[in-house]
């Protein structure tokens, strides 16, 4: 039956005791949903979607290592005494005293089952939690009727041979026998086709070394011959890792292969751009015209997006007034070159744009006008962006789902849920149907505002609205939990949103990572979610293993934070920021007070200078704060 739209307010305005002192924390996190989203989609250039919240990673370049040795061996620890029994009392796993816990074999992720997905023991805060966490439980079970195929839908997606392929590479990283990853992949020998290739890649996307060696592999001895698909993956993982040199190298093997496309010369001018190269994300734009790929004012456009996406406002007006006598800029062009405007927070020179079009003789669509009240509303200016909002309703164009809910987000962020769900009910008035955003807009503002029970009622009317949460909506609850430092309660939702076939980022795996390691102190649980992202095909990046890494040093565990970093650069990524006081601290008490200095040689020997300085800067500051702790009368 259909929900008025009044079902959230006639909620009880008055929290339950006992929810209000859970929800202390709650909206931090998911605040972050919201402001995250300030690097929204890009109006009138693209297509306006829902959601933009993107947590990009960039991971810096680094060779492979040599030969890996085993770090120097620590006798075990004694458990500490916040890790009892009754603490360690978790879903399907049994903390073991430090020093035994079993940590897996890399090739073990892709096989076990996960500790992670088994129902956690309730805690002493479950009673604290109560109505809240379980009333989030039965709403979202409600919707999972018609999703009882998902897992095998997902599991026959999976093409036949990624598992063992992924686990081999795996195996061969983690060991740091980086020279025998090619003759490990010749020994399994896999059948290779599109689907495979790209399965592999996708999971290896933040570790441009193994990926690119693989790439390479199936080219020369896995008798496969790349396509445009595939080479496009490939250049995207250069891209993002920030492999130029390579990626531009691809591009070119690609022109002689012929399997040159519009989307690689995409991809490489968005990288290029994403890292402020602006001459070469210019000069790759030259180097597609050249190679016949021009489609007008549509390539410049492309060319303005990406500029548009990173804030790069002077830039783009720069490029545009050197090929205005080249093209002819139509809305979208200026659409483009007024976002950059809006994203660099200079809404002068945005207002210039928007005079600029009018004086063309161009009709301001109701994606300019998304574009720029998004921009008025980042830029703090809520009367300008309220009065454009006015002309909209009353001149047009209309307004639509996303006008309304950039406003909606906007109130919620500054906490006015009143204001928030007057503009909802209008919204609904003028007969825009409120989609998935818009809802987990009200619920992340209820959360922030401690009001669990309207929080509840916001998850009510989704699914009898027929607009049942998606991953984004899971995700904004699992951080509400663990900002609270709930991981178990987190642990649960992240149980629902796997059984509606629902995919979890990598940020979902960063959140309950680093809410184990860090507010619930669960060494376990914390490694059960590294084996769960792993067996699920998520490929670390470097936050992933940063938080991984610090929650080995938190716990006391130092050989285990030294074979993770070797793994993580191995894969090419940067040094992790850890605490490198107590990692170096540790293995001085175990009588290796130089581990840094080896690390540090074994990573230059490497040719990775930059990575080799950071450890370097952190041997000499623990070796003068040794000198300074020296008796004088030594």
């Amino acid at each position: 039956m259909a929900v008025k739209p009044t079902s959230i307010i006639a909620a009880s305005a008055t929290a339950r005791h006992g929810d209000q002192q859970v929800a202390t924390a709650l909206l931090g996190a998911a605040g972050a949903l919201c402001h995250d989203s300030d690097a929204v989609s890009v109006p009138g250039v693209l297509p306006p979607r829902s959601h933009h919240h993107l947590h990009r990673t960039h991971c810096p370049l680094s060779p492979l290592l040599p030969h890996s040795s085993c770090p120097p061996h620590l006798p075990a620890p004694l458990p500490p005494p916040h890790l009892t029994s009754v603490s360690a009392r978790i879903a399907g796993v049994v903390l073991l005293p430090r020093g035994v816990f079993p940590l897996l074999p890399p090739r073990s992720r892709y096989v076990m089952g996960s500790p992670l997905l088994a129902t956690p023991a309730c805690g002493a805060y479950d009673v604290l939690w109560g109505f809240a966490a379980g009333r989030f439980l039965s709403i979202l079970a409600a919707s999972d009727e018609d999703q009882g195929s998902s897992e095998q839908e997902a599991a026959a997606s999976n093409p036949e041979g990624v598992d063992r392929v992924c686990a081999a590479i795996a195996d061969v990283v983690a060991s740091g026998a980086d020279a025998n990853l090619e003759a490990a992949l010749s020994a399994l020998s896999p059948p290779l086709c599109e689907a495979v290739v790209l399965a592999v890649l996708h999971r290896f996307k933040h570790a441009h070394r193994p990926s690119y060696r693989f790439f390479r592999w199936a080219t020369v001895s896995g008798g496969f011959t790349h396509t445009t698909i595939t080479y496009c993956k490939m250049l995207h993982i250069l891209g993002k890792t920030r492999q130029f040199e390579s990626m531009v190298a691809m591009i070119q093997e690609m022109g002689k292969a012929g399997a040159l496309s519009m989307d690689a010369f995409k991809v490489a001018i968005k990288s290029f751009a994403a890292a402020g190269e602006i001459k070469n994300a210019v000069g790759v734009f030259e180097l597609m015209r050249k190679n016949g790929f021009d489609d007008g004012v549509e390539s410049f456009n492309c060319l303005l997006v990406a500029l548009a996406k990173e804030g790069l406002g002077r830039e783009a007006r720069q490029v545009f007034d050197k090929m205005h006598g080249q093209y002819s800029p139509d809305l979208r062009s200026y659409t483009a070159l007024m976002l950059a405007w809006c994203n660099a927070r200079n809404l002068v020179e945005a207002g210039r744009v928007w005079n600029e079009m009018l004086e063309k003789g161009m009709d301001p669509d109701v994606v300019v006008h998304n574009t720029m009240i998004e921009g008025l509303l980042r830029g703090q200016r809520r009367p300008e962006a309220v009065k454009m909002f006015e002309l909209m309703k009353a001149k047009g164009p209309p307004p639509n789902v996303w006008t309304y809910t950039m406003l909606i987000r906007d109130h919620c962020k500054q906490g006015k849920m009143d204001m928030a769900m007057e503009c909802f009910e209008e919204m609904q008035e003028a007969k825009c149907q409120p989609d998935v955003a818009t809802y987990t807009c009200l619920l992340v503002g209820y959360g922030n505002a401690k009001q669990m029970d309207r929080v509840t009622a916001v998850l009510e009317e989704m699914t009898q609205k027929g607009c049942p949460p998606d991953a984004r909506t899971y995700n904004a609850l699992i951080k509400l939990l663990t900002n609270r430092n709930m991981p178990d309660d987190a642990a649960r939702i992240y149980k629902k949103m796997i059984k509606k076939g629902l995919e979890p980022t990598i940020h979902t795996y960063n959140m309950m990572m680093k809410s184990y390691f860090v507010g619930d102190s669960n060494y376990a649980m914390g490694c059960a979610v590294w084996e769960e992202m792993h067996q699920r095909g998520i490929c670390p990046d470097v936050n992933s293993y940063t938080v991984f890494i610090n929650g080995h040093i938190r716990h006391g565990r130092p050989e285990e934070a030294y074979k993770y970093i070797e793994e993580m650069i191995n894969k090419g990524m940067k040094a992790p920021q850890i605490d490198y006081n107590k990692f170096a601290a540790d293995f001085s008490k175990a009588g290796k007070p130089d581990i840094l200095f080896e690390l540090a040689q074994k990573v230059k020997f490497a040719g990775k200078l930059d990575v080799s300085n950071v450890f370097y800067q952190w041997a000499d500051r623990m070796k003068s704060r040794v000198k300074r702790n020296v008796p004088s009368d030594w």
